[in-house]
């Protein structure tokens, strides 16, 4: 059987020589051909021989691992940013959490579902204008990446956080809730549809949900956000209107 290591730390034939010679040291090892400018090493072995064991018989200097498959790689690589893209939204989950959780713990006794929709609504958009507001000059720049009426018109960027402030006191303070559902329904709708456009071009650019303070991609999770808001401000229009 052949495998194929990659060896780091070789800098000249000398290395080169040395790395082949220990190698063919090992026991069950048939043939070794090192590639000096690749960094790799073709081993024969006449049964399987764990890394440790080639690694303790070449010097510190030396390190050998096996030669991953462009499949393995990919997948370690698709692995690495899932686990980075979840870490960096976790600021968005963790808010989020803390939203529904005061909403329920506001409308629990008795329970509310209207109360607890409006509440959750008005938290959620108190809670996001706050972080845009943290940079206002910047979260324009970032929204009008995404959003279609923020590139069309640029003060809309500007305006935004103050809407979503209105918003939010509107729902919590109970004024006005079938203009500020119809509201919600225009403003989430437009951004949603520079998001799903976002997506699908799959293009990596900054979500500006949360401003600039929190650097978050843009995932589904902004996909996700905006649409149970959409869903939200839909049921209380109908029983409004009922």
């Amino acid at each position: 059987m052949k495998h194929t290591y990659t060896v780091t730390g070789m800098t000249c034939n000398g290395c080169k020589t040395s790395v082949e010679n220990k190698l063919n040291t090992i026991d069950n090892v048939l043939s070794v051909i090192v590639n000096l400018e690749k960094a790799e090493a073709l081993i024969e072995m006449s049964s399987h021989i764990p890394v440790s064991e080639l690694q303790n018989t070449l010097s510190d200097k030396y390190s050998i691992s096996e030669k991953k498959t462009s499949n393995e790689r990919m997948l370690a690589s698709t692995t690495v940013e899932k686990k980075s893209e979840l870490k960096q939204l976790f600021p968005l989950f963790l808010i989020f959490g803390y939203i529904t959780v005061a909403a329920v713990l506001i409308n629990y006794r008795p329970w509310n579902g209207a109360g607890f929709m409006l509440d959750f609504m008005g938290l959620f958009y108190i809670v996001f204008s706050f972080f845009k507001l943290l940079d206002l000059k910047g979260f324009p720049e970032s929204f009008k990446m995404y959003d279609p009426l923020a590139k069309v018109i640029p003060i809309y960027g500007w305006l935004y956080p103050f809407i979503e402030l209105s918003l939010g006191v509107m729902f919590l303070m109970r004024i006005q809730i079938p203009v500020a559902l119809f509201i919600t329904l225009v403003i989430l709708g437009i951004t949603t549809i520079g998001v799903t456009k976002t997506l699908l071009n799959k293009k990596t650019i900054q979500c500006a949900c949360l401003g600039t303070a929190l650097k978050l991609p843009m995932t589904k999770a902004t996909f996700i956000e905006n649409s149970i808001m959409i869903v939200m401000a839909v049921i209380m229009l109908i029983k409004a209107y009922n």
